[in-house]
């Protein structure tokens, strides 16, 4: 078995779906060292380290000059059919088109339809270019694999993929976040992120459909409870309007956001908040509630969605319309040592359902299906 990846996000992507073709990467190359793997894109410094059994496949002669059509119309499959390749698995929604012309068998994995969902955080053309993009792969892909049953639901309901084919494999949390942290370690974050002794926190894109403006109200509705909010995501026209919320609502100086921190920092920003909010509207799986309670944080989440899935019975769900309810959840959280102890010991619980090893061994496993096909 020889399997290539579409390595353009594991390359150069900070955010989920980098994170996510990163592990699956890791993953196959630590649980499967003997299984061959050919990465196709072009690498990039410090984001990740090249297996040892991985070869890379990079745009050559014209292609180099026009990387993103060398990538989706198909510029590869001479390299990945030299390559030996049996299956290409596009991480994130993609496949080169004019792949189902070749023997190579296809996995493609979909995430979300977020930009068929709320079409106004997107522009046209994005939306109208992945449409076709995603529907494409769906409909020529030999096995879809979905990480959750919400999306699972959303390539059905969106694409009119055929349920037959789609495999729910879950995705894994990176072990670091499954390591203790230090009190130096915590010590030195709090130096070089300059940050309060006790604070909330909330970690991904800060995007509307993360739902920021609904903390800033719960928080305003807390009085004396109202802990710092710190924010963790890339900087955006929505971070600065929520600046603004706050200062409106006169909790300006509760609200910290920080930009551009390192990954290998994350756990210690989690064991150090008192609770995680991630009231967001939706989400494919939501890795950051896995995340938190990996580093036994208490998590507040939304009611329905993916969400109930993703956090079992490790977290307090509320109406992500409602402020009031997300106030309340906050105000137990933080007075009630009982409830606390019992989300953190229940969250524990919940990711031994996401280790390495059984990420890895479903994986394997859909790959096997499809080289049987």
């Amino acid at each position: 078995m020889i399997i290539a990846f579409d390595a353009k996000r594991a390359f150069h992507n900070r955010r989920g779906l980098g994170n996510y073709s990163r592990d699956v990467i890791r993953l196959m190359s630590t649980y499967y060292p003997n299984v061959r793997q050919v990465l196709a894109g072009v690498p990039a410094d410090k984001l990740m380290r090249i297996p040892a059994n991985a070869q890379v496949i990079e745009p050559q002669g014209l292609w180099r000059y026009a990387k993103g059509l060398w990538r989706s119309m198909g510029g590869m499959l001479k390299q990945l059919e030299r390559a030996q390749t049996t299956i290409y698995h596009g991480l994130s929604q993609e496949l080169p088109y004019g792949i189902h012309r070749t023997k190579i068998r296809t996995a493609v994995t979909f995430h979300d339809a977020l930009f068929m969902r709320y079409p106004e955080n997107y522009s046209t053309a994005y939306r109208k270019t992945f449409e076709l993009k995603n529907k494409y792969a769906l409909d020529v892909a030999d096995c879809i694999i979905a990480i959750t049953e919400q999306s699972k639901r959303d390539a059905i309901e969106f694409f009119g993929a055929d349920k037959e084919k789609i495999f729910v494999v879950y995705q894994g949390c990176n072990n670091q976040f499954r390591m203790p942290v230090t009190e130096e370690q915590h010590k030195t974050i709090k130096i070089k992120y300059a940050l309060p002794e006790r604070y909330m926190l909330q970690v991904g894109a800060i995007e509307p459909n993360k739902n920021l403006q609904l903390i800033l109200h719960a928080m305003s509705m807390l009085g004396a409870h109202c802990l710092p909010l710190l924010v963790i995501g890339g900087e955006s026209a929505y971070a600065t309007k929520m600046l603004a919320l706050a200062n409106k609502l006169g909790i300006g100086d509760k609200l910290l956001l920080r930009h551009n921190v390192d990954f290998q920092d994350l756990p210690a920003f989690y064991h150090g908040a008192e609770v995680f909010l991630f009231p967001s509207r939706f989400e494919g799986f939501g890795i950051p509630v896995i995340e938190a309670q990996c580093c036994s944080v208490p998590v507040i989440t939304s009611r329905g969605g993916c969400f109930p899935e993703t956090a079992g019975q490790g977290a307090l769900f509320i109406n992500p319309d409602d402020a009031a309810d997300m106030a309340q959840a906050i105000k137990k959280i933080l007075t009630d040592d009982g409830l606390r102890n019992d989300l953190i010991c229940k969250g524990h619980e919940n990711t031994m359902r996401f280790t390495d090893d059984i990420v890895a061994h479903n994986l394997m496993a859909t790959y096997q299906k499809i080289e049987s096909l």
